[in-house]
């Protein structure tokens, strides 16, 4: 799914802040060291054991993590017809599980530099898992939403540390690498959480299908503790919330910033408006698909996984802000043509809301590190807590709004959002041209 991250600052031993001896390195009074000894990095490089170990480990753990996260969204009409549910009901149990996550996210952080990354992932997606176990026998839907939201929060302690420890442990020639096959194992988390679950619960009910995504998870789980090399390059730190505050509360008052973590929230909004809603639509009049086949439209997922690499390139060409126009164009084009009541053209406009998501979401969230002069990793946590909120918000009120008015309801609350997204960016590329007249700052949203 998601690329930028954590929320955890990244530490440095005290080995590697020293400078690297060469028997050539000259010495303060200008003479040299012939007999220096070359300190060696251990940090892990391609071709390790540890390196594939610690890779590995990281592509279990967010597969789990992201597998946790949707297991529900896939299952939704599946809950409404055993529960007696509205589409909003229903949608609350995947709500529950990204607010609980947007909420965790900065505390988890704060641990993870006191007691260690290793530390806090391994609690955090055993907790997850444990809880996992424990949905198939809920009761009721107050307790399943109670539940869900406690599991987000677990859950959080992955996204705040895992890009942490790839920085501080893996050599910073293969770090883009290892980075990716993270985000890979978050794509393929998320897609297969949703499909996992719709397609056990379309056959045998939802308990099944939270019961099939659980064991999943526990498996993947239990392969990242197995994997991941112990933490040699972690210095923990106290955790000092009034130092904290003040680095949250200087990015908030950031309007680059701001304006960033709007268009987060914002296109996140329609991606969990469509993908709460889009079950029920493809199960009722005019489609009548089976459950079965409406669950497998999560396979659309993976235009993501290209649409994220190629909006890097697009930013490059048209600017930052030019590549959020064409993300916005593209989600609303998508939105008009899902209107339709034919089927090839309601899944193009699936795809196109797919890939415009991705875009503007990397686009986004990839100028988050380039704004923040200080605290990146807080204004990248602050950037997924409005990311996840968005999730949430828009996941409850498009589902409300299809219940009410079916599916044009949900498609009017994404174009809504998407018009909201414009407004921004128009407002940002009306201040950075009035900052290139007058000579001030520019940079993140404003780049070109």
């Amino acid at each position: 799914m998601q690329p930028s991250s954590t929320g955890a600052s990244v530490a440095t031993s005290d080995a590697l802040a020293q400078p690297t001896l060469h028997p050539d390195s000259p010495r303060a009074d200008g003479r040299r060291f012939p007999d220096a000894p070359l300190l060696a990095d251990d940090r892990h490089r391609p071709g390790q054991r540890s390196f594939r170990r610690a890779n590995l480990a990281l592509f279990a753990a967010g597969i789990a993590t992201f597998v946790l996260l949707y297991s529900t969204q896939g299952l939704l009409p599946v809950l409404s017809d055993d529960l007696g549910l509205t589409p909003g009901q229903a949608s609350w149990t995947a709500s529950a599980a990204t607010l609980g996550l947007a909420l965790g996210l900065l505390p988890a952080s704060a641990l993870a530099d006191r007691y260690g990354r290793t530390a806090v992932m391994t609690a955090s997606t055993l907790a997850a898992a444990a809880l996992a176990l424990a949905l198939p026998f809920a009761p009721d839907l107050t307790t399943l939403v109670v539940l869900r939201a406690l599991q987000g929060a677990a859950l959080a302690g992955l996204p705040a540390t895992a890009m942490a420890y790839l920085a501080e442990e893996v050599h910073p020639s293969a770090l883009a690498s290892a980075m990716g096959l993270y985000v890979a194992g978050n794509s393929i988390g998320g897609m297969g959480g949703r499909l996992l679950s719709g397609w056990v619960a379309a056959g045998f009910g939802w308990r099944w299908g939270l019961a099939a995504s659980a064991a999943l998870a526990l498996l993947a789980v239990l392969a990242f503790r197995l994997l991941i090399p112990a933490a040699r390059h972690f210095t923990p730190a106290p955790v000092d919330a009034r130092a904290l505050a003040r680095t949250v509360g200087r990015h908030l008052r950031n309007p680059l910033l701001l304006r960033l973590y709007a268009l987060g929230l914002l296109f996140m909004a329609v991606f969990g408006a469509v993908y709460n809603t889009i079950g029920y639509r493809l199960i009722a009049a005019p489609f009548h698909l089976p459950e079965s086949v409406a669950a497998s439209i999560f396979v659309v997922y993976l235009v993501g996984t290209a649409t994220s690499a190629a909006a890097g390139r697009l930013a490059g060409r048209l600017g930052r802000r030019g590549a959020l126009y064409v993300a916005i164009g593209t989600t609303a084009l998508g939105l008009l043509l899902s209107l339709a009541d034919s089927l090839a053209l309601a899944l193009l406009g699936l795809v196109l809301i797919t890939a415009g998501f991705f875009a503007g979401h990397a686009t986004a969230s990839s100028a988050v590190g380039r704004t923040a002069t200080e605290g990146r990793a807080q204004a990248s946590a602050l950037y997924l807590i409005a990311y996840y909120l968005g999730n949430s918000l828009g996941g409850t009120i498009g589902a409300d709004a299809y219940h009410a008015t079916g599916w044009p309801g949900a498609a009017t609350i994404g174009l809504a959002a998407m018009a909201l997204a414009a407004a921004v960016t128009l407002y940002a590329t009306h201040r950075a041209h009035a900052g290139s007249r007058t000579g001030g700052p520019r940079g993140g949203l404003s780049a070109q």
